[in-house]
Order: C-alpha cells, then sequence, then structure tokens
C-alpha cells in the first residue's frame, strides 16, 4: 500500500461544496489537503466503533468533513460536509 492519499468527495459533498462561496470551497481543500497528508491525524467519527477507525471527522473552525480512508485504492473519500456560517 502507498501512503500516498488522494482525496474525492461523495456526490452529496460535491453539490455541497458547489453551493459554498470560494472562501469557503478553499478551505475545504486545504482541509482535506490536510487529512491526505496524514489521515489518521485526525480523530474517528465514532470513537466508540473500534471497527469504524477508518471514518474520521476533519473539523476546524466553522467546516467538519467526514471523510473515509480507502486504504487499498489510497484515497480519501470525503461523505459529508457541514459549514455552520
Amino acid at each position: 500500500m502507498s501512503d500516498a492519499f488522494s482525496a474525492r468527495l461523495s456526490p452529496k459533498a460535491r453539490d455541497f461544496l458547489t453551493a459554498l462561496s470560494d472562501h469557503a470551497q478553499r478551505i475545504v481543500g486545504d482541509v482535506l489537503d490536510i487529512a491526505d497528508r496524514d489521515p489518521w491525524s485526525f480523530p474517528p467519527f465514532d470513537s466508540r466503533d473500534p471497527e469504524g477507525e477508518n471514518v474520521r471527522s476533519a473539523s476546524v473552525g466553522q467546516l467538519s468533513i467526514v471523510y473515509w480512508i480507502n486504504r487499498q485504492a489510497g484515497r480519501l473519500y470525503g461523505v459529508d460536509i457541514v459549514w455552520l456560517g
């Protein structure tokens, strides 16, 4: 397995992203870049689920992105985006 990751978004997350302002879209891109470099640096989405270690929640300020780490494909899959603004 390669340690190089690349992020993709679910159709729901992609639609939400296009509705955000340019500024918010850049922040989403920055957060995904950070998560892409070290996907395990953000906490698990549900820390009580021992089998859910690959589902993470990256939160920075008013932005949260729930993503799944696909180890075999070497990519992140952005499942959902939440912007509190």
